[in-house]
Order: structure tokens, then sequence, then C-alpha cells
């Protein structure tokens, strides 16, 4: 059962940081040199919490968490963040244009505090491994601030659209309290829900659902680990203590604009490279469609989605250059080409790629993968393709992008997918609202 509770948010106070100079992508998204235009932008800009300059002479007493956790208690005191003074949920909706076909579309959900649950309670489901190095990174930044500033972003399947019915009614009734657009021409608007009938039934409308985590892992894992923590420190639980919950965006499947972006392969550094040699071993698997232009072959590659097909773009001397449209062949026997994974992993195009082509035909093993030794990744397709032209790379291999229910069914029974299989696009704002964990300051 699915517990998601109002909460008052600490929110920017647009009269003294307008939400365009302070409002960051999320922290795991952002560059060095976002990092550097976020703190050009304006004094209070949430990179010196999200994701804060980390320098040589940095101590126990002054370092990156030590001057995050300063920055908000400086701008709570100040006024430039101010705390809700009602219990809400937040409807938050995203207007975006897609990458490849340029069509508009909005996303809508709403952000709550969710009762956090391990994973064997079989409520919220994970579709990712995590990595040990960000957990305590967010885990020492959360100790230190005592306030989540990223969203956690997990879906739900409700055909009947219950809680998106309220959250209709809600921008209906008045402007958003928010509205940006970020730098990747997305515009991010939020409505203040704090009526009790209208509260009360979106809790009823989660009740029965089912979360999956689309984007944030490290930081849920992060948010377990913070409320053990708290739970030991205390010798005892309270059920309602805020550390027990985490700031959660639930978005609906069955509503409009939950895109999945493909995650494409590049491969370098391999001592030997022979692309001859690996259609032969492919050959019994795929077939293979060449292609002489960018435009052609990327069509292709859509044309070919419900065939299970993968792009391939080896290096050539520049006369002798192709695409080709690898198509796996009718009747081909998964669990002979695929014998370690399972009946549901088989069906991935990522799997196909790792376990069929990257680690039997070109010796890319899951260790390596792990470490990025011989594999990059890259979400725009010409960046992929590009690495192979100026000589950075001696394969790209394209995907397209995985259903949104794959990733639910995957997650669903327990499973987890490879590495950067899906990229849910656009991503969450970082500080759009923010959630204390700490009892006295909420």
């Amino acid at each position: 059962m699915a517990q998601v509770y109002p909460f008052r948010a600490f929110r920017y106070n647009p009269a003294q940081a307008p939400f365009e100079r302070v409002l960051t992508q999320p922290y795991d998204k952002i560059s060095s040199a976002m990092q550097d235009k976020y703190y050009a932008a304006d004094a209070h800009n949430l990179i010196a919490v999200e994701k804060g300059r980390v320098y040589p002479s940095d101590a126990a007493g002054n370092n990156v968490y030590t001057r995050a956790a300063a920055a908000i208690q400086d701008w709570i005191r100040k006024g430039v963040i101010t705390q809700d003074p009602a219990p809400s949920f937040y409807g938050y909706t995203q207007e975006f244009t897609l990458p490849d076909t340029h069509e508009r579309q909005t996303r809508r959900g709403f952000i709550g505090a969710g009762h956090l649950e391990e994973y064997s309670a079989g409520v919220i489901y994970r579709h990712e491994h995590t990595l040990s190095g960000p957990k305590a990174d967010r885990l020492e930044l959360l100790r230190h601030t005592q306030i989540s500033t990223g969203q956690l972003f997990l879906i739900y399947s409700d055909a009947q659209k219950k809680a998106d019915a309220e959250l209709s009614e809600a921008e209906f009734a008045a402007p958003p309290a928010t509205e940006m657009t970020d730098e990747y021409g997305v515009i991010h608007r939020l409505w203040v829900i704090a009526e009790p009938e209208r509260v009360k039934a979106i809790q009823e409308a989660m009740a029965d659902q089912k979360l999956v985590i689309a984007d944030g892992h490290h930081r849920y894992e992060t948010a377990l680990n913070y409320r053990n923590e708290r739970r030991a420190q205390a010798g005892t639980m309270f059920a309602d203590a805020p550390y027990e919950r985490a700031m959660m965006t639930f978005i609906n499947t069955q509503g409009t604009g939950l895109t999945i972006l493909p995650t494409h392969r590049v491969v370098a550094k391999l001592r030997e490279f022979n692309w001859p040699e690996l259609r032969r071993y492919l050959e019994p698997w795929f077939k293979a469609e060449s292609f002489t232009s960018r435009e052609e072959f990327l069509r292709g590659l859509t044309a070919a989605r419900v065939q299970r097909a993968i792009g391939a773009y080896p290096m050539a001397e520049k006369e002798n250059r192709a695409f080709f449209v690898l198509t796996l062949r009718e009747g081909v026997d998964l669990k002979r080409l695929l014998p370690n994974v399972s009946a549901l992993q088989r069906e991935l195009d990522v799997v196909l790629l790792h376990d069929g082509i990257l680690e039997p035909g070109l010796g890319i093993t899951p260790q390596s993968v792990a470490a990025e030794a011989n594999l990059t990744y890259e979400r725009e397709a010409g960046a992929a393709l590009d690495a192979v032209d100026n000589g950075a790379a001696q394969i790209a291999f394209l995907l397209n992008a995985c259903d949104v229910e794959q990733v639910i069914k995957i997650a669903t029974a327990g499973e987890v997918m490879p590495q950067k299989s899906t990229d849910f696009y656009p991503k969450l704002m970082s500080g759009i609202t923010m959630y204390s964990v700490d009892g006295e300051r909420s």
C-alpha cells in the first residue's frame, strides 16, 4: 500500500531569487560547465547545495557539505527560501519538445512525501543497481543540510487517472505558484494543493498503487540509509518522523508525455577491432542492412524497432564508411543466444546488445562496462556517430528506446536493468520544492 503525504515545502521566494536564476538540473546531470554557469547566475543558486565546488583546502570544518548547510540556513534566515504555511501536495507539469519529432508534449504529476519502504515490502520497486560513491556523497550532504533538494521520480499506472483529475482541477482553479523555463526549453509549472478534500482524494487515489523508481535510485537508497541512522540514534521508530518519508514526484504512466530516450553506446580503446570478423560472428543471429546516409540509417533503425534492431557504425576509411541496422533473425532461439539472463531481460534491446554482441563478440565484460574502460554513453545519436567520424571511437551502437511497460514489468518482477538502460526525459528540476527531514525545522 503506497502511503503519500502532503508536506510543508521550502520554496524559493521569487522576489529575492527568480526561479530561472536559482533552480538547477539534478546533481548527476550537472557538468563542470553547467556548475560554473549556475554559480555565475545568482548568489542564491541551488548549485551551492545540490553540487557545490570542492577545493583542495577543504577540511572537516570547511568543505562542500558544511558550506551547503551554511547556505541553506542563511537563505532561510534571510527569507530567500520560505516554508509554506500548510501541508500540501504540489501539482507539477513540464511542457517540452520531443528531441526527435519536435512534437510538443506536457507531462503531469505531483510532488508529495512518500513513505520509505524496503524493496522487499513490494510497494516501491527499483529497476537499476546503485553505486556506493554517489550514495556516500548524498548521505553526507543530507546529514549536514537535513533538507532534500532533489526530486525522486516515481511512476505508477492508474488507467482511471484519479489523481490526474484532481491535478487538472487544481490547475484550472488558480495560476501556477512557480513557472520557469530551463536551459533545455522545458517549461516547469507548480501549483500548491492544500485543500483538505483534494489532498484526501489524491491520497486515496494512490493507496493501491505500486511505485517504480524511474530516476533517483541513489537518492532513494540514501533516504533509506539516513532513516536507518536516525532510527538507531532514537533507539526506536517514530512512524510520523519526517525522515521516515522522502520527497517524491509521482507520474502516471497512463498520462501523456512520459518519455524514455535511448542511451547509445560508443566503443573505443579495444586492443583489436575487426568489423568483418564481428559481422561473421553475428551472422547466425542478425541480418544486416547497410545505409550510406545518417538520415536513412536512423529512419531504418526506428522502422525496425518491432523486429529487435540495433544500429552499428564501425570505423572505416572515409570512402568505405557505412551504417548498418542489425535485425534479429526470425526464429532465433534467444534462450540459446542469451543463456544467462531471464526471459524478461531477453526482451530488452540493451541486453541483446550487451550480452549478445559486446561481451561475446568484442570481449567487453560487465566489469569493463562498470569501469567504462571501453564503453561510454551518448544521449544524442549524432554525438555517438561523430565519435567514430573523428577517430575517437572504433564503433558506435545505437538503440531504440525501451517501453515504460518493460521497465515496470522488470522492476515489479524484482529484476534490474543494465546500467544506463533508461533516460527519462525531461528531468525534474532540483529546488522547485525542498523537503526538511529535520522535525524541528518542519
